[in-house]
């Protein structure tokens, strides 16, 4: 889908980029292929070829930064296929929902093949590093708290990443509510240990914990993980709808 955008060059809105697809053309290369044959205003059209192959050389460099900056966050999704083998699958869990009274308490992180446990005063500090490894986030409602939580307390990230926050593109083609309810509809199950279980719960084994029962954290643990493995199985699943939708706007 990357490769048949449009919207992140300047002067190019929505309703360009629906005309541009509704004349056939499917990617960058059709566009410069075909370029006399493309209804559009000659002196727009060369703008755009200019733009075409220059967002050609960052993609081919891997250059995420570029498309981060010039795409709307709203559509960030359109990157997955071409940046997900270098994603973070990121969840947290706090103490709370105030970034100024509460504190973080795990995050985890899911790179598409092996998960990892970040916890507080152990080694969540390690995050900061680990954070500079991916070109590409995905969270679920992570652009109002999950991420700015981490850059309250870890302001020295930068996340200068492209992000999916998978709940707006969700909710486009259909699927509404929190991740729970969107898993369930997607016919995608939890573990025994984890089942029903809510963010408030994982408040409530987070103090268990600190009151020296280590059975709760490793619980947090799980079903922390199950968060951000489904994140990957729920894109996947997803996306091709993400992209009927998007083309048919």
């Amino acid at each position: 889908m990357l490769n048949n955008t449009y919207i992140h060059i300047p002067g190019v809105g929505k309703s360009l980029e629906q005309r541009i697809w509704a004349q056939g053309i499917h990617t960058w290369e059709e566009f410069l292929e075909i370029e006399d044959r493309i209804s559009i205003p000659s002196s727009r059209k060369a703008r755009i070829c200019e733009e075409i192959k220059k967002s050609s050389e960052h993609l081919a460099a891997r250059d995420h930064c570029f498309f981060s900056q010039r795409l709307p966050s709203a559509e960030h999704w359109r990157t997955y296929p071409l940046f997900s083998d270098s994603v973070a699958f990121v969840d947290i869990e706090t103490t709370g929902l105030s970034k100024s009274r509460d504190k973080i308490t795990l995050v985890g992180i899911y790179d598409g093949i092996e998960s990892k446990t970040y916890i507080k005063d152990i080694n969540l500090d390690d995050i900061v590093e680990e954070f500079s490894k991916y070109k590409l986030l995905v969270s679920f409602n992570g652009a109002r708290f999950d991420l700015p939580f981490i850059k309250s307390e870890f302001p020295e990230i930068e996340f200068k990443q492209l992000h999916i926050d998978l709940m707006y593109p969700l909710r486009r083609i259909g699927y509404n509510g929190g991740l729970k309810n969107i898993e369930k509809l997607l016919g995608i199950s939890r573990s025994d240990g984890t089942e029903g279980l809510t963010g408030f719960d994982a408040v409530r084994l987070w103090k268990k914990y600190e009151r020296g029962n280590r059975e709760a954290l490793d619980t947090l643990i799980k079903y922390n993980n199950e968060d951000i493995v489904n994140l990957k199985t729920i894109i996947e699943l997803t996306y091709p709808k993400m992209v009927e939708k998007a083309l048919k706007a």
